[in-house]
């Protein structure tokens, strides 16, 4: 059996006495601890402060003896100032418990809670909740009547949340919400992502440190800030505003005097002075989009005004005060902008700590659908009108969204711009089939003039096949058929373009028809050589 020890203060208020035989008739919290028949405790280490109660003390360890001769009573001399102080008591006891030889193999160790101010308590439970103590809390209570030698009730407290299920199922509840909350409400099917969010949303209720979130444009980073900022409002009572910037706006003089503000006459144009953006998130959360594209002066400032919480507007020689939270978004690889000279490594550092991934709608093919649904119930809140999918329609532009030609370059944008045609241009509110092929070549043709990835020569193929022919491909026929296109359309016959694609085997056969062998394949996808843009 391990041996009980209870750690607690000395009351002066409850455990006080004016030391004649009443003091039997009056409910004492430390001395009851004794006198329970199942509750046996082999010592107490009690804090006091003994300059100013030592009789209480002695006292006390006299009556501890009279009622329970087995227990040892050991006193610890801590002088507290302003026991109301929540600095100072927290520090006291902090340093009592990194000092005390705890011998948890040995010894269990409670930490009685009624004794003491309530600042005494709360430090106590966060002691013991943060593991620096190693034990549990016991709390007493007087008896209804009080009289001599009844003891009242002990309660001990586990703060080990795990063992109590209605606790534990309202903190994963909570927590649940929360992540709902950061994902916009939006039921995400991809494992990766969501775990991303359940450690957001872990650094965003205990970290106060900057926080990069990266991925491409459309991402969701910015609707992503916002949610992180109302959600550390709820949580640590931000009293400041949402700002929001997008660095790549930010030009010239204009750039340093947008977020740190300027004097009068700081340069040419400024008639008077100006907070700045930093200035306008004191107390608040900043978040500064694309901050690859700052300026290497406006990064340097940037880093002092995040370590300091100060820093020079423009022209000044006063410094202004501002302590915001920061979040950095950005499409860029600063790792890859900092080896080239674009990006301080000082500042990256101090991003780096907590940065997260945003993985583009390509990259989550599975949330496609629910963020279908949570587009089409935006669109009701905003017109008042339901609109729907038939179910033909909705089959037809999910094939079409989740296949390797969607290329959503714009990622949940293109999305919702495409959900909101789709829903302008149904009628009685059902979106059919004939307005999702619509809605496909419009996609496709928007893809096809903005993707910077696009080769020169790149194959329409729902100009070529029509929708449904373009919907029926293999990633693997796509990826042939588009060669043999592109050497058709290069060639003057059918019997070149024939000679030039087979050229390897038919140096192995004694006779050979590459034209016909071409026909034939082409036939395949309803094609002939004619009629696929060959060059006259």
């Amino acid at each position: 059996m391990k041996r009980q020890v209870v750690i607690g203060f000395i009351g002066t208020q409850l455990d006080g006495t004016s030391g004649g035989a009443g003091r039997w008739e009056k409910w004492r919290p430390t001395v009851s601890l004794g006198m329970h028949e199942d509750f046996a405790v082999d010592r107490m280490e009690l804090l006091v402060d003994q300059r100013r109660f030592r009789r209480l003390s002695e006292q006390l360890i006299e009556d501890m003896q009279s009622v329970s001769p087995d227990t040892e009573v050991k006193l610890h001399d801590v002088h507290l100032a302003d026991p109301w102080d929540f600095e100072q008591v927290y520090a006291a006891l902090f340093d009592f418990v990194a000092d005390y030889p705890f011998d948890t193999e040995h010894e269990d160790y409670l930490v009685h809670i009624t004794t003491g101010t309530h600042v005494v308590q709360i430090c106590w439970f966060l002691l013991a909740e943060a593991r620096y103590l190693p034990g549990r809390l016991i709390q007493t209570a007087p008896p209804r009547q009080q009289r001599a030698g009844n003891p009242g009730s002990y309660a001990i407290i586990d703060l080990d949340l795990a063992r109590y299920d209605r606790i534990a199922q309202r903190f994963a509840d909570l927590r649940t919400q929360t992540t709902e909350f950061l994902k916009s409400g939006i039921e995400t099917r991809s494992p990766a992502f969501n775990r991303m969010i359940e450690q957001i949303e872990r650094v965003a209720g205990k970290s106060k440190a900057p926080m990069l979130l990266m991925g491409p444009t459309g991402a969701g980073k910015s609707k992503l800030a916002a949610n992180v900022f109302e959600l550390k409002k709820q949580r640590q009572g931000l009293a400041g505003r949402f700002v929001e910037v997008n660095c790549a706006t930010l030009r010239g003089d204009g750039a340093g005097s947008a977020l740190f503000g300027h004097v009068r006459g700081a340069f040419t144009g400024a008639a008077s002075d100006r907070a700045g953006l930093l200035k306008s998130a004191d107390g608040g959360l900043l978040f500064l989009d694309e901050i690859g594209e700052l300026g290497l002066d406006e990064q340097a400032m940037l880093l002092r005004a995040i370590e300091d919480k100060r820093f020079p507007p423009l022209g000044g020689d006063k410094e202004i005060d501002s302590d915001f939270q920061l979040i950095a978004g950005t499409n860029r690889d600063l790792g890859n902008a900092v080896r080239e000279g674009r990006f301080r490594d000082d500042l990256y550092a101090r991003l780096n700590l907590w940065t997260f991934y945003l993985p583009g709608l390509k990259e989550r093919s599975e949330d496609i659908e629910p963020n279908l649904d949570f587009e089409l119930a935006r669109y009701a809140r905003l017109h008042g009108e339901q609109v729907r999918f038939n179910r033909e329609a909705r089959a037809h532009f999910l094939r079409f969204a989740t296949s390797p030609d969607a290329a959503w370059t714009g990622n949940f944008r293109d999305l919702g711009a495409s959900i909101m045609r789709m829903a302008t241009l149904s009628d009685a509110g059902r979106i059919t089939t004939a307005v999702v092929d619509e809605e496909i070549a419009r996609l496709r043709r928007l893809w096809n003039g903005r993707s910077a990835d696009n080769e020169p020569g790149e194959i329409d193929f729902v100009a070529l096949l029509g929708n449904d022919g373009a919907d029926a491909l293999d990633r693997f026929d796509r990826v042939q058929l588009a060669e043999v296109v592109r050497v058709c359309r290069a060639s003057k016959s059918l019997s070149e373009a024939g000679r030039t694609l087979f050229q390897a085997s038919r140096e192995r056969r004694g006779s050979v028809n590459d034209g016909d062998r071409l026909r034939k394949y082409l036939g395949r996808f309803g094609l002939e050589f004619s009629g696929i843009g060959a060059r006259p």
